[in-house]
């Protein structure tokens, strides 16, 4: 029988049935139900849990369960499945990879990597996918990092990869295709394999927007907490709406990233259809939902910025969509606002996590919730939270801002050989501090104000970035922008926008300047102004601020 995390659902006085706050142990408790777990000490593989909530009509009626836009090839559920079985076999027979190794994958988005993906989960093996267009230096890194047993690599990457124990595996190559297709039943097991919930699932790398990117350490049980939350919800939609056409997801994001990831494993325990796009391109995008009648996008808040301003958007037939899932960074409300008038018909959910928590954290369910723009949503089932005063270390009550601090199932073991950053970010309680600046409402709404190292001292005040971008972003002149602190002499640091000009615009840096100075208050006013042809973004629609400040700092005030 299952079990569950239980202790928000005690008997207590002392917890808002509206927050979900408790005004004795200053802890925000998840206001969604709670999701029933497997027992922790039940042998079980994030593979193993995903495959057992497959619907059995997935594969009954040979539903597609991958869709390359690009080619246009489909994986059916029943062949995915024997796939995933003949893999496994042929990494067993083929290689000395076992269980507790580790691969490092490098592979563009193909119907080839969740297969890899769900095999080695089922071995055991620990999965270490990276951006394959990572520098050598970058590889050097990541290598030292995750010490790699094998690699699983496309041709075009190998010769950046050193050699490693167990050699390198071309997934391009005839040798690996012959491999998917050895004579295996699909419904045999992999012979002699037992893993753990608490047995290393994934290594995911987080942004390195602040920092050296960092290995984050994902066991099977954490996303199986993921996966089974949103298990939970989609029963709960499809209760509520029994004539809901198959849900067919495109995916714009990188299966490398933890959004993707875990999305990915989502899409296919609830038996969906998952549509890849090996290169993103803004029409790619819009061609593929047109021609596969896609239902769902999860997307990054860049996406949503081009679908509400760009014209492109009219040429296609996009009346299929019906929800796009938004994380990664920060939406703004008028970027929410624009998007749903161009497209009322589709709803936004927005959700909130890091790759330290699996991904999850909070995110809206529902028409009700799915009104909120601004707010990322509720705490996610099984999921506590407190909101902590960064100077004074206090735990503060709704309404009040502070440091977003997170505990359940989900939460990363810690960072891969770098035991000072897991200890200064997961305390011995549990808590896993996100280093963002956050509050929660009076009806328990969580919403993200800015990166608290990302914050712009200007004086004695505190600046957040993120408002500033999405005052923006509000201009019809403007198609992109990020702030950065800037030092100054006086102040200490200034706000200074970068921005992208629309096709067409000549706006100048005094009218923008002048634009934002209108809606906020003195101290927050844009002070400097850099046009540049586009804002560098990590993969999840992340700003790099660190670049545009170096490239600030190295252009010098005469250039900019």
């Amino acid at each position: 029988m299952a079990t569950q995390n239980q202790k928000h659902s005690l008997p207590n006085t002392t917890i808002d049935p509206n927050t979900g706050f408790c005004s004795s142990s200053r802890i925000f408790h998840s206001l969604r139900p709670n999701v029933p777990l497997p027992p922790p000490s039940q042998p079980l593989s994030l593979t193993d849990y995903a495959l057992s909530l497959l619907p059995a009509a997935a594969t009954a009626t040979d539903k597609s369960a991958i869709i390359d836009a690009t080619t246009g090839r489909h994986l059916s559920y029943s062949l995915f499945l024997r796939q995933v079985k003949s893999l496994a076999s042929s990494i067993q027979s083929l290689t000395p990879l076992s269980k507790g190794h580790v691969a490092l994958i490098l592979t563009p988005t193909s119907v080839h990597v969740p297969v890899l993906y769900f095999s080695l989960l089922s071995l055991g093996v620990t999965v270490a996918p990276a951006n394959p267009l990572s520098s050598p230096s970058e590889l050097t890194h990541l290598v030292r990092l995750t010490k790699p047993a094998i690699a699983f690599v496309t041709s075009a990457v190998a010769s950046n990869i050193p050699a490693l124990k167990f050699g390198t595996v071309l997934t391009d190559s005839p040798l690996f295709l012959s491999m998917l297709d050895a004579n295996v039943d699909s419904h045999s097991r992999a012979p002699g394999v037992e893993v753990s919930q608490s047995d290393s699932a994934a290594i995911l790398f987080s942004s390195g927007t602040t920092g050296r990117v960092k290995g984050v350490f994902l066991t099977h049980r954490n996303f199986i907490a993921v996966t089974a939350g949103y298990y939970q919800l989609r029963t709960i939609q499809q209760d509520a709406d029994e004539a809901e056409p198959h849900p067919v997801s495109l995916f714009t994001l990188p299966l490398f990233h933890v959004f993707g990831f875990f999305m990915l494993v989502r899409c296919i325990s609830l038996g969906e259809t998952l549509v890849l796009m090996q290169r993103f391109d803004f029409e790619g995008m819009l061609k593929a939902v047109e021609r596969y009648k896609i239902s769902m996008m999860p997307v990054s808040p860049p996406l949503v910025v081009a679908l509400a301003k760009s014209e492109l958007v009219n040429k296609y037939d996009l009346s299929s969509l019906r929800i796009i899932g938004c994380g990664g960074a920060p939406l703004g409300e008028h970027v929410a606002d624009d998007f749903k008038a161009k497209f009322p018909n589709v709803e936004i959910s927005q959700g909130y996590g890091l790759t330290e928590s699996g991904g999850a954290a909070a995110r809206t369910f529902g028409p009700e919730e799915f009104k909120r723009h601004g707010s990322v949503g509720r705490l996610s089932e099984n999921m506590e939270a407190k909101i902590v005063d960064p100077v004074t270390g206090e735990a503060l009550p709704p309404c009040q801002k502070g440091e977003l601090w997170i505990r359940g199932p989900s939460i990363m073991k810690g960072y891969v050989g770098d035991e000072k950053a897991s200890a200064e970010t997961l305390d011995s309680g549990g808590w896993l501090k996100t280093g963002d600046l956050c509050y929660f409402d009076s009806e328990g709404f969580l919403y993200i104000v800015d990166r608290l190292k990302e914050l712009i001292k200007y004086k004695a005040y505190q600046v957040p970035p993120a408002e500033l971008e999405h005052i923006l972003l509000t201009n019809p002149e403007i198609a992109d922008a990020a702030v950065i602190p800037y030092p100054n002499e006086e102040a200490g640091q200034i706000p200074m926008a970068f921005v992208v000009r629309k096709p067409g615009s000549n706006i100048s840096a005094d009218q923008i300047m002048e634009f934002v100075a209108k809606q906020v208050s003195p101290y927050k006013k844009i002070r400097r102004v850099c046009f540049v042809n586009y804002i560098p973004k990590s993969p999840a629609g992340k700003i790099l601020r660190r670049e545009l400040v170096d490239y600030a700092l190295s252009s010098g005030s005469s250039k900019l």
